[in-house]
């Protein structure tokens, strides 16, 4: 099975940055604290694959809790 396109897709931190609506230092930061996307080092730039990103966004789904009344 081939890949497509857009799992080839490559994002740059401030692209990540655009797409989550937050500062590229948050970005950085992810990095820094190994929170965010995995990513790849082409010398001395992060790059983002497209599959990477949305896998770890799909991670990031926080489940609801049942409210118990007392």
């Amino acid at each position: 099975m081939g890949r497509s396109a857009l799992e080839d897709h490559h994002l740059a931190p401030a692209d990540l940055a655009r797409r989550e609506n937050v500062g590229v230092e948050t970005v950085y930061a992810w990095n820094r604290d190994g929170t965010g996307p995995r990513y790849m080092r082409i010398g001395k730039h992060a790059r983002y694959r497209l599959a990477d990103v949305e896998s770890w966004e799909n991670g990031r789904y926080v489940a609801h809790s049942q409210v118990v009344a007392s």
